[in-house]
């Protein structure tokens, strides 16, 4: 695993062991940046259930000017630190070793991001939860992206009732990226 493009490229990055976490491929996520590439500079990025870092280092390798890092895992956590600490990314970085939920509300009233991206495990309906969350939160206005990675068979029917819209959906042989705005 490593930084794809931008100040940080060809760095490579840790991950934890086991299967707590499924880290983004290189392929995937090239393509992600590759259709964010206009959004990400001097973006607030807001990396929620982090794993790695991986996605959110990339996004400040790419002219990021901030991203937060969520992650409740101790060890995932220390690895994103690592990860910060190795890239030298430190004063653009900042780590919330917490639950989800509770990083979004202690959040609240601190400016909006421009980019929040998620990777909650698969076929929990914890994406359902955060949005819900985030429907109602200061943390996105009408410019926000959110994309949400998850498996092939998550539904997202319910976005209308939260207020949001899936502009689009992006599926890979395993899993998909779905770009989501606030209704305007």
């Amino acid at each position: 695993m490593r930084i794809i493009a931008g100040k940080g490229r060809s760095l490579p990055l840790k991950t934890i062991e086991g299967i707590d976490t499924r880290p983004t491929t290189d392929r995937i996520k090239e393509t992600l940046f590759n259709m964010l590439q206009y959004e990400i500079a001097d973006c607030r990025f807001l990396d929620l259930f982090a794993g790695s870092g991986q996605i959110g280092l990339e996004a400040v390798s790419r002219g990021a000017k901030e991203a937060v890092f969520v992650e409740s895992g101790k060890k995932a956590a220390a690895c994103i630190q690592d990860n910060i600490n190795f890239t030298q990314f430190n004063d653009q970085c900042r780590l919330m070793q917490m639950d989800v939920m509770a990083a979004i509300r202690s959040l609240e009233g601190k400016g909006t991001f421009q980019i929040i991206f998620m990777d909650p495990p698969y076929n929990q309906e914890l994406e359902k939860d955060v949005l819900m969350l985030l429907s109602k939160s200061t943390l996105v206005d009408e410019d926000t992206v959110i994309i949400v990675e998850a498996s092939l068979k998550t539904g997202f029917e319910y976005l209308e009732e939260l207020g949001f819209t899936l502009d689009k959906c992006k599926k890979y042989k395993t899993n998909l990226h779905a770009f989501i705005s606030r209704k305007e």
